[in-house]
């Protein structure tokens, strides 16, 4: 499966409905991401179970600004509509195939228990 592009208007239901998403906010001016932009496509292809998704930030300002998008190229990871990694840097293929393999091997009842604490916690005043 090749990488998606990702705008204001599909972002968030991307992230919400889909299981994995990796999203590579990135722009056409930008050297690193012209480098990493070949090995994010390799990787969409020999994973078509995870979405591959693109943000070009220049088109997509709002949306890499609400992201608080300050580097680019910047990989983000979503399981379950939650951000599990975010990384700045161009990585190269064996790393991302690492990254990849930890977002797939979370244990997302984990993940989602700890969310929830942290949740809790910001609820009570002075904790």
């Amino acid at each position: 499966m090749a990488s998606t592009t990702l705008t204001a208007q599909n972002f968030e239901k991307t992230i919400l409905e889909e299981d994995t998403v990796l999203v590579d906010f990135w722009a056409e001016w930008c050297g690193p991401c012209k480098r990493f932009g070949p090995v994010y496509e390799a990787a969409s292809e020999q994973h078509p179970d995870i979405v591959f998704g693109k943000v070009d930030t220049e088109a997509e300002q709002a949306l890499a600004a609400a992201a608080n998008i300050t580097s680019i190229p910047m990989l983000m990871a979503f399981r379950d509509g939650i951000l599990v990694f975010a990384q700045a840097g161009a990585l190269p293929a064996p790393m991302l195939e690492d990254v990849i393999s930890k977002v797939q091997g979370l244990d997302m009842e984990a993940v989602k228990a700890d969310v929830e604490a942290q949740r809790a916690g910001a609820a009570q005043p002075g904790s």
